[in-house]
C-alpha cells in the first residue's frame, strides 16, 4: 500500500495541508466548519489521534464525521453506542451456526475420528469471524470510524476501547491480534449526558462544538435547504436563535432548523409569521410542553 507525503495512503485519497484547506473541502461537501472546528479536525488527521467531539445535541458532532468521511474520499463507518453495548456488538463475534456445520462437514470426512485440537484450530479463522463496526475499521484503512454517543455506553466499554485507541489494534483472544495498516480517523462524540472518563479522553484531542451564530446558521441554510430565500433563511434562523435561549426542554439544534426550513419550503412559505410558524413548530420542538409554551409567545418570538 503506497502513501502521500502526509503518510496518507494514496489512491485517491484528499490531504489537506491546513485548517484552512481542510474547511474548503469540507464546505464543498456541505459542512460549514468555522475556525475551531477545522483546526481540531485537521490536528487529528495530521498527528493522527482521535478527535474526541462533545456538545449540545445537534451541534454537529456527528454530522462532522460524515462530512470528513465524504470529504476525504475514505468510508465512513458508524458505531452507536447504547446501554450495554458491549465487544461482541461493537468488535466480532464467531459465526456459531456455521463452525457447528463446519464441524459436522469435518466428522464426516474423517469417519468420526475427528481431532479435536484440529478441529478447534480450524473453527477460529478468519472464515468465521463476523467483523463488527470496530474490526471493519481496523481491516477497511483508510477510513473515518465514528464513535457515536460514547457517553450512552458504560465504564466497561470505554475501557475495552483504550487498546484500540492507544494502538490501532485489538486482540481476539482466540484469533490474535488485528492491527490497522493505516489507522483510521476516529471521532468519537458526546452529549454530555454522563461525563467519559479522563483515561479515555487523554488519548484524543477534544473539542466542545458550540451552536453556530447567527450569520452561520444562515448560510448553513441556505446551503441545506435548496431554494430557500433571503429571507426566510434570515427569518428561521433568527427564531431558533431566539428558541435556544429560552429555557426549553430540548433547544433546537442545527438539524432541527433545517427541517423547519424544509417544512416552510415544502408549504411554498416565503416568509415566517404566526400562523405558518404555529402550523410547522413540530419540526423544530419535540416535546409538547416546549411546543405549548412557544405557542403562547409566537408573537415576541417573530417580533
Amino acid at each position: 500500500m503506497t502513501a502521500d507525503s502526509s503518510g496518507l495512503p494514496g489512491s485517491g485519497a484528499v490531504s489537506p495541508e491546513t485548517p484552512d484547506e481542510l474547511a474548503s473541502i469540507l464546505d464543498q461537501v456541505g459542512y460549514l466548519a468555522d475556525e475551531g472546528v477545522a483546526t481540531a479536525a485537521f490536528l487529528a488527521l495530521r498527528m493522527r489521534r482521535p478527535l474526541f467531539c462533545e456538545g449540545e445535541p445537534g451541534t454537529g458532532k456527528t454530522s462532522l464525521a460524515v462530512a470528513l468521511a465524504e470529504a476525504l474520499k475514505q468510508p465512513l463507518i458508524r458505531l452507536q453506542c447504547h446501554e450495554g453495548i458491549d465487544a461482541g456488538q461493537a468488535l466480532y463475534e464467531w459465526d456459531f451456526p456455521r463452525q457447528l456445520l463446519h464441524l459436522r462437514a469435518l466428522e464426516a470426512a474423517e469417519g468420526g475420528r475427528l481431532d479435536a485440537e484440529t478441529a478447534e484450530q480450524s473453527l477460529y479463522t478468519e472464515r468465521f469471524l463476523l467483523a463488527r463496526p470496530l474490526l471493519r475499521a481496523l481491516t477497511s484503512a483508510p477510513c473515518v470510524l465514528l464513535v457515536d454517543e460514547i457517553d450512552r455506553a458504560d465504564d466497561e466499554f470505554e475501557a475495552f476501547l483504550l487498546q484500540l485507541l492507544d494502538e490501532n489494534a485489538v486482540t481476539i483472544p482466540e484469533y490474535g491480534e488485528v492491527r490497522a495498516e493505516v489507522p483510521p480517523l476516529v471521532v468519537l462524540t458526546s452529549n454530555r449526558t454522563r461525563e467519559v472518563h479522563d483515561a479515555l479522553k487523554r488519548r484524543c484531542l477534544y473539542h466542545w462544538l458550540e451552536h453556530p451564530g447567527l450569520d452561520r446558521e444562515i448560510a448553513i441554510l441556505r446551503r441545506r435547504v435548496p431554494g430557500i430565500g433571503d429571507r426566510l433563511s434570515h427569518q428561521v434562523a433568527e427564531a431558533v436563535q431566539r428558541l435556544r435561549s429560552l429555557e426549553l426542554l430540548k433547544p433546537p439544534g442545527v438539524a432541527e432548523a433545517i427541517d423547519w426550513a424544509k417544512a416552510l419550503t415544502a408549504l411554498n412559505k416565503d416568509t415566517l409569521d404566526a400562523a405558518s410558524a404555529a402550523t410547522t413548530l413540530g419540526a423544530v420542538l419535540k416535546y409538547s410542553e416546549d411546543l405549548d409554551r412557544v405557542r403562547a409567545t409566537l408573537d415576541s418570538l417573530l417580533s
